[in-house]
């Protein structure tokens, strides 16, 4: 069970900490998950020091901000979870210099621990077809198994994150059509293509579901009716590979990395990919060069063996 999050800061400080998290949940319109997740690091922040109040913050120097960095470190944190802290109380800062409540400029002297590169992991064409036929064959009904395959369909021949995917709704795709409308992180809205085998999966699914729709209703649900949840795909994922003998980094989000990587292989740019994505930054998309040079590498390496034999 998650403890309360509490901020041991004078009763000023409070008040626009509660701003703050109006500012990111109704402004910013982040997710509550994200929007518990920055007040959570905050109050590491802001709990490490003495009852702070809006006078200290604004006198805070950068050797207090890396006195608690430093704190933070020593619990041997992940790179990741240190910049995600760094970045709760940088953001809170951002507020109060924009609110004018402070003006400390020390902050921006702060720059985030450099990140371990990490190399999406994709799913070759081949194996993501045999995936998408084995979704149909782990379940315990034929409609969950065509359900299944849909979603792992949408996921491969359209990009889309998984939660993306079980938040359509019937309607959201119409018959025939080449595109659909998805609103993705931050609400922002994207057009990803659908592909006619995409229609055919849901259709065949649609036909096998025991349960009515109309207009509105969740698309993909449960054995009992209810929208379906990420879970129920994660765990018929780790069938799917125990059954193949996969890897773990084979995963639902890696059907997700296959589309992109395919594009890229196909000779799309980057700017689009980006756009089908939905990333935010280009330079998020820009990890997915590293893995078509990595595939690039092995067929060359296939092609020129360092130690041919000779004929």
């Amino acid at each position: 069970m998650k403890q309360k999050i509490q901020f041991n800061a004078s009763l000023e400080l409070q008040g626009l900490i509660k701003e703050w998290e109006h500012y990111l949940m109704y402004e910013k319109r982040y997710s509550a998950h994200t929007v518990e997740a920055y007040m959570r690091d905050l109050s590491f922040f802001i709990n490490f020091f003495e009852n702070p109040d809006l006078a200290f913050l604004s006198s805070m120097s950068i050797r207090d901000f890396r006195r608690y960095i430093s704190h933070r470190a020593s619990k041997n944190l992940e790179k990741s979870s240190l910049s995600r802290e760094i970045s709760a109380f940088k953001s809170f800062f951002k507020y109060l210099n924009k609110t004018r409540q402070i003006k400390n400029t020390d902050l921006s002297l702060i720059s985030m621990p450099k990140k371990a590169k990490i190399i999406p992991k994709a799913v070759d064409a081949d194996a993501a077809f045999n995936i998408l036929d084995e979704a149909t064959e782990i379940t315990k009904s034929d409609w969950q198994g065509l359900r299944d395959r849909a979603v792992l369909t949408l996921l491969y021949g359209s990009g889309l994150r998984i939660s993306e995917a079980l938040n359509l709704n019937i309607g959201d795709i119409q018959e025939g059509s080449l595109s659909i409308v998805i609103k993705g992180k931050g609400n922002k809205e994207r057009v990803v293509p659908i592909l006619p085998a995409t229609h055919e999966a849901i259709k065949l699914y649609l036909q096998a579901v025991p349960y009515p729709f109309k207009n509105g209703d969740p698309l993909f649900v449960g054995a009992r009716g209810e929208r379906l949840l990420a879970r129920i795909i994660q765990r018929q994922m780790q069938k799917i590979r125990l059954a193949m003998n996969l890897p773990d980094t084979v995963t639902p989000h890696a059907m997700r990395h296959s589309f992109a990587t395919s594009l890229l292989n196909a000779g799309c740019d980057l700017r689009s990919v980006q756009e089908l994505l939905g990333h935010a930054s280009l330079s998020t998309t820009e990890r997915y060069t590293d893995v078509s040079l990595e595939k690039l590498k092995t067929e060359y390496q296939k092609a020129y063996p360092e130690n041919p034999k000779k004929i």
